[in-house]
């Protein structure tokens, strides 16, 4: 759906970037295989809507006390939302976020007193976010390789604004909605809900295209996705979180916008041929069996003469 979307992805960089060496507090989520993609519905009113690369972005900021940490992930999201315009409540999705292009950046201060510094790209910190990811250059590549994407799989979607977009009129059509799902990130699988906006942009009477971002940030915790600050792959620091508090936060608030490009519908409604209803409306009036009916079929019942 969900779908240009800064999504839930930004929270796997943010979980990166947090980096702390202390225990988790909170148990890690179990590990899971990827996800796959939950059934799509089957009806004509389905499209198929491609999430376009090159207009996402994930996006996040970590504020703490002495620094803020913001992560920026642009082209990383793919995938496919499948979207029933006409019961919106039915619809499904899977968003896949590539790390690859995570870029962090920071703004410092020595004390609370002071203001925050200008925001700065520091290679050192980018390549510890990528250590604590395990896809840093150092991490076997299939560890690498499985530890890349981060995925979003829409298993749920309530509170929507309006649920048949097909009987909204217009070139442009907005509607919010709640996405829930499965979100999986460093091998560990968690259900978090996405509050979101959808703006269709319709030709007539067909879907073109659609815009989708989130309208709150999306928390994702750093230990229950067994993120945690290492020197090297399989190695963790010394530091903890607790030890980093006043310059790491514990959760990363997740933004994401997207744009999906609509495709055929899912099915095709079945071609209805006027000589075939008329002569279906006359077999009627006469009592006699449908010619398009199969056979054995029970005729209907004349009409009543009217009074």
């Amino acid at each position: 759906m969900l779908p240009t979307f800064r999504f839930l992805c930004s929270s796997l960089f943010a979980l990166v970037v947090v980096g702390c060496d202390e225990e988790p507090s909170t148990p890690a989520a179990p590990e899971t295989p990827p996800l796959e993609a939950q059934e799509r519905p089957e009806t004509a009113t389905t499209r198929v809507f491609t999430i376009d690369t090159a207009s996402s972005a994930v996006d996040f900021v970590m504020i703490a006390p002495l620094e803020n940490i913001h992560g920026v992930s642009r082209e990383s999201m793919s995938g496919e939302l499948y979207l029933d315009l006409a019961n919106l409540s039915a619809s499904r999705g899977l968003v896949r976020v590539d790390l690859d292009p995570l870029e962090i950046f920071q703004r410092k201060r020595a004390s609370t007193a002071e203001e925050l510094g200008e925001e700065t790209k520091n290679d050192t910190q980018n390549e510890h976010a990528r250590t604590w990811l395990q896809i840093a250059g150092d991490t076997p590549q299939e560890v690498r390789d499985a530890n890349r994407y981060a995925q979003f799989n829409v298993v749920e979607v309530t509170n929507v604004s309006a649920n048949d977009v097909s009987a909204m009129e217009g070139a442009e059509r907005v509607v919010t909605l709640n996405a829930t799902g499965d979100f999986r990130l460093h091998g560990r699988t968690t259900r978090k809900t996405a509050r979101l906006e959808l703006r269709f942009q319709f030709d007539g009477d067909t879907p073109r295209a659609v815009a989708v971002r989130t309208l709150e940030p999306v928390n994702v915790g750093l230990a229950e996705h067994d993120v945690h600050p290492r020197s090297a792959f399989d190695r963790l620091a010394e530091a903890t979180l607790a030890t980093l508090g006043e310059k790491v936060a514990e959760a990363a608030p997740i933004t994401f916008e997207l744009r999906a490009t609509a495709g055929q519908p899912v099915q095709t409604a079945p071609e209805l041929r006027l000589e075939e209803s008329e002569a279906a409306a006359a077999a009627a009036r006469l009592g006699m069996p449908d010619p398009g009916a199969a056979p054995g079929a029970v005729p209907s019942a004349p009409p009543s003469p009217a009074e």
